[in-house]
């Protein structure tokens, strides 16, 4: 009687079953994710930018700086590169570091954007 075909076919099922599971495990927090609200700093200010050569951008017409640690996310929250963003405006929420430079941009979705936020220089 040859049981290693019996055994690698439950081993092989066993496999598939833990894979799927790990899978649905992952995905779920993911999923309820997507419809939560981005909580954005007290600090942040609403405008409109361009990145006009990177790190060199314009917020609400006026030239403005990222540092060099800056962050961009998209509207699913995920980290933009700013090289992508060239000649694009934008409506953003962001922060500025205490020497005046930009440094977290947030690409708003037009749920986000009907909210009120304060301005630069407001």
């Amino acid at each position: 009687m040859n049981r290693c075909l019996a055994s690698r076919f439950c081993a092989t099922r066993r496999a598939a079953a833990l894979a799927l599971g790990l899978l649905a495990f992952g995905l779920a927090p993911a999923a309820l994710a997507q419809n939560q609200p981005r909580p954005f700093p007290a600090n942040a200010l609403r405008g409109a930018l361009v990145v006009v050569q990177p790190p060199v951008i314009q917020l609400d017409g006026k030239s403005a700086q990222l540092s060099p640690g800056a962050r961009i996310r998209g509207t699913n929250n995920m980290l933009l590169m700013s090289g992508s963003l060239l000649n694009q405006e934008l409506l953003v929420n962001y922060t500025v570091e205490p020497n005046g430079l930009v440094h977290d941009v947030w690409i708003l979705t037009e749920a986000e954007a009907a909210e009120k936020r304060k301005r630069a220089g407001e």
